[in-house]
């Protein structure tokens, strides 16, 4: 195997395409979720520190967040309402995520291989967990919010569903982000721009 493919493999992240099962008016990639992700979980991480006693290391979070979709470039992205609908799916799915996940990070040089695994599947750190998966779910809320901007109504069902989601959590840095920081998504450019 050539060295330095793994950074080739996640290049291609930009050519896995998002919420395939529904009609989009924008498309969204696998790349673009990825880095709205890690802002958000960036900002759950600082929320958390900083007004809900947290003590999250933040780097290792956002770090989690650059790479919690990496297996998708090998398996591409199965729609949640296939992937969670089933025990035996969802076991064989997170399966099959450990398989490309292993296959990534043998991509790697030997060297910084272990540097690496950490960053894949799910986290030990329970408050990282919890706020990557935040993270990952107001990130399809935003996806949602540009899709009935442009008057798709097909994510209102997805985007009330993953509010209750997100609602469900109890993560009071979620609760947080949504009501303080999530009503700016619905502004346009003009209103954003407002002093």
């Amino acid at each position: 195997m050539e060295k330095g493919v793994f950074y080739a493999y996640l290049s291609r992240m930009n050519y896995i395409d998002r919420w395939a099962l529904m009609r989009n008016s924008v498309k969204e990639n696998l790349c673009e979720h990825t880095l709205e992700t890690a802002y958000i979980a960036h900002a759950l991480g600082l929320i958390s520190n900083r007004r809900c006693g947290g003590s999250v290391d933040i780097e290792r979070l956002v770090l989690a967040a650059m790479y919690h979709d990496c297996s998708e470039i090998l398996t591409g992205d199965l729609p949640t309402p296939v992937k969670y609908d089933n025990p035996t799916l969802k076991n064989a799915y997170k399966e099959l995520e450990t398989i490309a996940e292993n296959k990534l990070i043998s991509m790697l040089p030997e060297d910084i291989r272990e540097d690496y695994r950490p960053l894949f599947g799910e986290q030990e750190d329970v408050q990282i967990s919890k706020l990557l998966h935040a993270a990952d779910k107001i990130s399809a809320v935003i996806k949602c919010i540009r899709e009935e901007k442009t008057g798709n109504s097909e994510f209102a069902p997805a985007k009330k569903t993953l509010l209750k989601t997100i609602a469900e959590m109890n993560s009071p840095e979620a609760d947080i982000f949504v009501e303080e920081l999530l009503p700016a998504y619905e502004l346009s450019l003009d209103e954003l721009s407002q002093p």
